[in-house]
């Protein structure tokens, strides 16, 4: 069973924290069942981990070590055996999806251990033993311990807190999840599952992706699906989206002249991506000073771009998707407000968040969807977000964000201060698309952004056009002002690829520019 992941980021700690990750030079049970027990058990609701057996770590850099030790092939059948005993040792009972891979010309064993729904979880503490007590574990830190005391009555009192994004939906059918996204994800993060597209029906696919939940003869997809992979999550959850509104003078100076910008709607990520190419396309611009004393010219923004790309992340991965509030943008000469609903959970305290210098969760409404984000680089994931908004801000001169929420923690809002100098507004960072496109312009962008690139006789090909058409379209798509794609490689291997202006057009348009 292939995992949605790619064993080289698994190997080099990349997307995935070091915590949930663990190597294993030899095959142990006793051990191992501990740590699987540790992250189905999932106390920090951090998404769970995986083990890979055939592995030594790196002392001083804590990553794989190369080349890898890897488990004999004759070895890895009877493990494989083994383990469907063992797994009858968890209480309730548990199943750990399991992949071989091959490494540096050698088989590596990865266990993958989702955090479970009827948690918690019990094992022997020896599994390999006929007779022998079972016992809770958790993760600390890089460690499984076992839980014992105030831990594990808090562990017990978990039972019930399963993250929303984890919780099956009866509503939601396979037919609602689309394949091309499904596919363009796996993809997108290298996970051998891609291969397997074609081959496998659909709902194996996600299933292996640990898309379905409940029993066998009845299960369901979880929330989490339709959050990812529906081209419509609001079907399901109403008011999935992002509003954007603009006050050029001021909510408060002159609340009636107010712009609307079409609401933003789709998955999670195609909402983050169009949010914030909007905002870097018509909010974000730069000026460029020159010190009478300085060789070198200084560049500062009206917003650093990163600084309002970790607080759109952070509004759409921590929001409260059963809340029917959509993520409110507004946008003012003097800041930029970030609204979400609902609020931080109680872990954090108000202090903290009224510092707005570090929030640290130990309860996560979307674990699995950040593990998606992370996945696809949109999310760090490490409680960082506040922190970089805040760094990014001082780096570029501004004053500090400012985080507020009521007693009930029922919104989190956060307000971004535009820097001093940006009374009188520059060029933004990429100009908007004043020249529109024809239906035949619009179908050769399409073709081209659909399969990443396409020299001109596949253009010519994919759209049934004449060559005479097809060279005044590129020339003319190439060409200032347009200047929406643009040659990339040799003259024999290469083609036409979309700009980081064509990318941001597609984002921005109307049409249906789905893969």
């Amino acid at each position: 069973m292939a995992i949605p992941i790619n064993i080289e980021d698994l190997l080099n700690k990349r997307k995935i924290e070091s915590n949930r990750i663990e190597f294993k030079k030899g095959w142990n049970p006793d051990k191992i069942y501990r740590t699987i027990c540790a992250f189905a058990n999932d106390f920090d609701n951090i998404g769970g981990g995986y083990i890979v057996v055939g592995i030594e770590e790196e002392e001083r850099t804590g990553i794989a070590k190369r080349p890898v030790t890897g488990v004999p092939i004759e070895a890895l059948n009877d493990i494989q055996k083994d383990m469907v005993g063992y797994n009858n040792k968890i209480e309730p009972y548990y199943m750990p999806r399991i992949d071989v891979q091959e490494v540096d010309g050698k088989s590596v064993l990865v266990i993958w251990a989702p955090a479970g729904v009827n948690r918690p979880y019990n094992v022997r503490e020896r599994v390999t033993a006929k007779q022998s007590p079972g016992k809770w574990y958790i993760r600390s830190g890089t460690s499984t311990i076992e839980a014992k005391g105030e831990v594990l009555d808090e562990l017990r009192e978990m039972a019930n807190r399963t993250p929303f994004d984890e919780r099956g939906n009866e509503r939601i059918e396979i037919s609602d999840i689309s394949p091309a996204l499904v596919l363009d994800y796996l993809q997108t993060v290298g996970s051998r599952l891609a291969n397997d597209f074609e081959s496998k029906p659909f709902v194996e696919i996600l299933a292996q992706m640990d898309l379905l939940t409940g029993p066998t003869e009845h299960q369901t997809l979880k929330n989490v699906a339709a959050m990812m992979f529906c081209k419509n999550p609001a079907k399901f959850f109403p008011t999935t989206q992002v509003d954007i509104v603009i006050f050029p003078e001021g909510c408060i100076e002159n609340p009636n002249n107010m712009i609307e910008v079409p609401k933003i709607i789709g998955p999670v990520p195609e909402m983050i991506k169009q949010t914030l190419d909007y905002i870097r396309t018509n909010v974000i611009k730069k000026r460029i000073i020159k010190p009478k004393d300085k060789a070198e010219s200084i560049t500062f923004f009206n917003y650093p771009y990163q600084t309002i790309e970790e607080a759109v992340v952070n509004a759409l991965y921590h929001r409260d998707y059963q809340e029917r509030e959509p993520v409110e943008i507004t946008i003012e000469p003097k800041k930029i407000s970030i609204l979400s609903y609902a609020g931080p959970d109680r872990s954090i305290s108000l202090d903290a968040i009224h510092k707005a210098e570090h929030l640290k969760s130990r309860r996560y409404r979307n674990r699995r969807l950040g593990d998606y984000l992370k996945e696809l680089q949109l999310s760090e994931g490490r409680a960082t977000g506040i922190p970089t908004i805040q760094d990014e801000l001082r780096k570029n001169g501004s004053e500090p964000a400012r985080i507020e929420t009521d007693e009930d923690r029922s919104y989190f809002l956060i307000e971004i201060p535009c820097r001093e100098g940006f009374e009188n507004a520059s060029e933004p960072l990429n100009e908007p698309l004043n020249e529109p496109l024809n239906e035949k312009e619009l179908v050769v962008l399409k073709a081209i952004y659909s399969r990443n690139m396409l020299n001109r006789m596949q253009v010519i090909e994919y759209t049934n056009m004449s060559e005479s058409t097809i060279k005044r379209i590129i020339a003319k798509l190439t060409s200032e002002p347009l200047k929406l794609i643009e040659r990339e490689g040799s003259r024999k291997t290469g083609g036409y690829v979309l700009t980081e202006k064509g990318q941001v057009f597609i984002n921005n348009t109307s049409v249906n520019f789905y893969r």
